[in-house]
């Protein structure tokens, strides 16, 4: 066993990292999954959107062949509907509410229709929105990711003039640097940026991290208003005798590397477990087969049942070739000259249900051991409880509070996505952006 970065041709790692998603091949395909809406009032699948698409509206207009106010009607909810129609757990949101899956029919394809039109209004850079006169009020943002990018554009829609701060060198943040690279592609994150800044009015300063390059006081010091969409931060550490062997990695930092650098950069081993059960879990699973690892582990402590994954998710991960171990808990990592060779799980079970009902796992004293030579941590993300509590922002274990859905306790400071929420979809960052650009508008005066 050992692990190598030189497992596969550059033909098989594209074959392998290719579209899992591919769109409509033809206008004529589109239509006539347009044409099989419903169009339903009072729309369940737009009440299920976080970012609220009026979803029969735009599929409507595809139908109609209006396919520029059909990106019109989904941009102006979701500034990130093309990312969002490649990434979004559909079948936990606007699929999953159909009503379609009443009659156990197929669902209506929303997000590749949603993709189609938002897509040809990127290829065709149709700037849709056009930015009112400038107010002279100034906002920084913190983060260029999903929520930073969607309150700035809703603030420079406005006439405000917005300078984002962001630490990596790339915008898009989870879209660019954590998700599978054949869900979206590096190329595609940085075509959406470039749209999004498009409108204008919008400054982005990258290498400029918050606490280190630059400090909260300046921030408010020189800006009208700040937004923090910081996101939170490193995989959670599993606190196990071994963590620190040579092959126990970070499953953020795997499948950022994955991005940032491409083949054949990216090291795997022969037999790779994977501690979790979340959709970044399943990322570095199937990437980790798909990167020419024999066998992959996923290990779970808890059932089925209680899976913080989708069934599409996990089934993606099966068809890789992925195994999973249920009511299993790391205990500790064994290994040889300082590098991974063992991994030694307790098996659980789960105890008597508490107030609200959930039955936690609970060690039944028996273990066992697998034979592998790379451990990826995937057991969830640690927001920046000592940044947010340096500046003296009110936090929960790192995660802001705020009230009104984007105020923090220090005037003029406003936060949300993964920083407010602990970390959800892409939708919902795009979501708590919109809000954060109402909440500063109204502080500004300016709606």
């Amino acid at each position: 066993m050992a692990i190598s970065n030189n497992r596969l041709s550059k033909e098989q790692y594209a074959e392998n990292f290719t579209d899992i998603h591919p769109p409509f091949e033809t206008a004529d395909a589109a239509l006539v999954e347009a044409n099989r809406c419903l169009f339903c009032y009072d729309a369940p699948c737009t009440k299920s959107c976080p970012t609220g698409i009026n979803v029969p509206k735009f599929i409507k207009q595809i139908a109609t062949d209006n396919i520029k106010g059909s990106a019109h009607t989904i941009f102006s909810s979701n500034i990130m509907g093309a990312g969002c129609s490649k990434v979004c757990p559909v079948e936990k949101l606007c699929e999953g509410a159909c009503v379609y899956n009443l009659m156990e029919e197929e669902p209506i394809e929303i997000a590749r229709l949603q993709r189609y039109a938002t897509e040809k209004a990127m290829a065709g850079n149709w700037q849709l929105f056009q930015r009112k006169g400038s107010t002279g009020k100034k906002v920084a943002v913190v983060g260029a990711g999903p929520a930073g990018l969607s309150c700035a554009h809703v603030l420079a829609r406005e006439g405000v003039d917005v300078t984002i701060y962001e630490k990596e060198g790339k915008g898009g943040g989870l879209m660019t640097y954590g998700i599978a690279a054949y869900k979206v592609t590096p190329q595609f994150c940085e075509d959406e940026v470039n749209y999004i800044l498009g409108i204008g009015g919008i400054e982005v300063k990258y290498s400029q991290e918050l606490g280190k390059d630059i400090s909260l006081a300046e921030l408010k010091k020189n800006f009208d208003a700040v937004y923090l969409g910081i996101g939170v931060g490193v995989a959670r550490k599993l606190d196990i005798p071994g963590e620190k062997l040579e092959g126990v990695v970070d499953a953020i930092q795997f499948i950022y590397d994955i991005r940032a650098k491409g083949y054949p950069s990216v090291p795997v081993g022969d037999k790779v477990a994977v501690i979790g059960m979340g959709m970044t879990a399943i990322d570095a699973a199937t990437q980790a087969k798909r990167l020419g690892a024999k066998e992959v582990t996923l290990v779970y402590r808890r059932t089925e049942a209680e899976k913080p994954c989708t069934d599409v998710e996990l089934d993606i991960a099966k068809l890789d070739g992925c195994e999973v171990i249920w009511l299993a808990a790391p205990q500790k990592v064994k290994g040889s000259g300082g590098k991974v060779k063992q991994l030694v799980c307790s098996v659980m079970k789960l105890g008597e249900p508490d107030a609200s009902g959930r039955r936690s796992p609970v060690d039944t004293g028996e273990t066992f051991t697998m034979n592998v030579d790379m451990v990826i941590k995937a057991a969830g993300q640690v927001p920046f409880e000592k940044l947010v509590s340096k500046y003296k922002l009110d936090n929960t274990y790192g995660k802001l509070v705020v009230k009104d859905k984007a105020s923090t306790n220090i005037k003029g400071v406003f936060a949300g996505g993964d920083a407010v929420n602990g970390g959800k979809e892409v939708v919902d960052a795009v979501q708590a952006g919109k809000d954060g650009a109402a909440a500063i508008l109204r502080y500004l005066n300016i709606q």
